[in-house]
């Protein structure tokens, strides 16, 4: 996974959840191929701890809960009128909780992270894409895309959702020269909380990820994946959801 110099040279790539985890390895490796990233977070330290290690001058951060409308449009403002990519990699879990046990709380948290942050910030960057003639986004669905057993219902519904708007948006803005497309993790080592707070939601997942779930993926495995499908090498690639779980999928 040697980074490709200049795959990415003069253009801007949006990426949020950049603090940790897929989303600093992707800011890291874009900024390492040439482009200038706007990596947002909802913790400014984990930003700046993102700045001190990569030390480029191509790096802007915006730290804030991208859920809000407000974030967004600072991202959006930092770009400069240019947005080539946009990785849409934050997203939070919901503790396994089953249907009979989540709260109101969990359920509104997570998809306003993981579903209305990436259609807010899809929306405002479409616009961007559709001026310069095209442009590529990446969303950062899951395993519990693909199935009922990886997640809690929360988090399963969130991501089925974050798929089905996946396939409408590369419908919609394929013909305009806009791809949108989805990976699908497995485990990852990332700084996502995976506690359960559900006993029974637990001892139903817990055997099978046991048996089936492959090892835990680095960061950077899922960052190569992100940055093919927003790079020129994918440029027939559209709609499409790509497991990337060392054939936890194929089982």
């Amino acid at each position: 996974m040697t980074p490709i110099q200049g795959r990415f040279a003069g253009k801007t790539v949006i990426v949020t959840g950049a603090g940790a985890g897929i989303g600093w390895a992707t800011a890291s490796r874009l900024l390492e191929e040439g482009a200038r990233v706007i990596a947002s977070d909802v913790a400014e330290g984990r930003l700046a701890a993102l700045t001190a290690a990569t030390s480029s001058s191509a790096l802007v951060t915006i730290a804030g809960d991208i859920s809000r409308e407000e974030t967004v449009q600072r991202v959006l403002a930092a770009c400069e009128a240019r947005v080539d990519g946009l990785a849409n990699v934050a997203g939070v879990m919901d503790g396994f909780l089953p249907a009979a046990e989540v709260d109101d709380a969990t359920w509104e948290r997570v998809f306003a992270v993981n579903v209305t942050a990436v259609m807010r910030l899809t929306r405002a960057a479409l616009p961007v894409m559709l001026v310069a003639g095209g442009g590529a986004i990446v969303n950062v669905a899951s395993e519990a895309s693909l199935r009922g057993s990886a997640a809690g219902v929360a988090y399963t519904a969130s991501k089925h959702a974050l798929v089905g708007f996946t396939k409408s948006t590369a419908f919609m803005y394929g013909p305009k020269g806009v791809r949108v497309n989805a990976i699908a993790p497995g485990p990852v080592r990332t700084s996502i909380n995976g506690a359960s707070r559900s006993d029974h939601g637990w001892s139903r997942i817990a055997p099978l990820l046991e048996a089936q779930a492959p090892p835990v993926a680095e960061p950077a495995s899922l960052a190569a994946n992100i940055l093919w499908l927003l790079s020129d090498e994918a440029e027939n690639i559209n709609g499409v959801v790509l497991p990337s779980d060392g054939g936890w999928a194929a089982g």
